[in-house]
């Protein structure tokens, strides 16, 4: 049995280790403005519901490790007291974790992660259109729990208004686990699926990645590609080169054969598979060879 005394190790360590013990841990996808209209949107995985009347949610928005800087979404919610919590399920797995990238101040990060932006009723943050539920928010207190690097910031949200997806209830109206079809976090870079079990997405990049708003356009309107697919195509922080296309085109016999047919849906469901398979970059590849 390893005996740890948490301040006999570094914060980094201790981090990994929680992360890693405490899981799976649900998702708060929070959606923030600024006084100025400056909009955020990030994902946090140390929160929970902890009270029905009233109805009060949970998250934590820690202090970075690294650098102990604090994230835009405490920034904002100091400044507004609002927040809108959206829900994870495994369809916008991968655009939500390719938000957690750290985009600049003032970066849409709606518009990175190739998310929808649907006006809330009671609060000024945005909702989160693709996600199966909503929950606007009022910040009632945000509790500091050190001022070093990993502290964090506990923000008690009472929910003045919630949303569903009308597609994840059953005959009786109440929420089906199976179709909601959650998404929870564990240590590292892994997932659990509620109903499926444990899958890894890799961390964002720390570069940045092209995001959404990068894609073209015949890629990003694709009737093929998922959300997710599209996802990891945009965190990618930087495209093939026109050398690297043709020596891939020359050397992959099924690429040819599959771009020869100048069928859209065929070559993306190529590019699809490769995704699959962890390809990312030859998917890029083939997509790219197309023009």
């Amino acid at each position: 049995m390893l005996s740890i005394n948490p301040k006999e190790i570094s914060t980094g360590k201790l981090h990994g280790y929680l992360l890693g013990a405490v899981g799976p841990r649900p998702i708060a996808f929070a959606s923030t403005i600024s006084n100025s209209g400056e909009v955020n949107l990030s994902p946090f995985s140390f929160f929970n519901v902890y009270s029905s009347n009233p109805p009060i949610m949970v998250f934590s928005a820690n202090r970075r490790v690294r650098d102990n800087t604090t994230k835009h979404t405490l920034e904002n919610v100091l400044e507004t007291k609002e927040v809108v919590v959206n829900i994870v399920n495994f369809n916008m797995v991968q655009q939500v974790s390719l938000s957690s990238t750290e985009y600049a101040k003032g970066v849409n990060e709606f518009e990175k992660a190739g998310l929808t932006m649907l006006p809330s009723e009671t609060v000024k943050p945005f909702r989160v259109a693709e996600s199966p539920v909503q929950f606007e928010c009022k910040v009632n207190e945000v509790i500091a729990l050190g001022e070093e690097g990993g502290a964090g910031n506990l923000i008690v949200c009472e929910v003045l208004k919630m949303h569903i997806d009308e597609d994840v209830l059953d005959e009786s109206g109440q929420i089906d686990q199976h179709k909601i079809d959650l998404v929870s976090r564990m240590g590292g870079n892994w997932y659990s699926r509620a109903n499926l079990g444990m899958f890894e997405v890799p961390k964002p990049l720390s570069t940045l990645g092209i995001g959404f708003d990068g894609l073209p356009d015949n890629i990003r309107k694709s009737t093929v590609l998922t959300g997710n697919d599209l996802g990891i195509l945009a965190n990618v922080d930087v495209l093939p080169t026109e050398t690297e296309i043709e020596d891939f085109i020359k050397n992959n016999a099924k690429a040819r054969e599959v771009l020869s047919t100048n069928d859209e849906t065929e070559i993306h469901t190529y590019a699809q598979n490769l995704i699959a398979e962890n390809k990312t970059v030859s998917a890029w590849k083939l997509l790219l060879a197309k023009k």
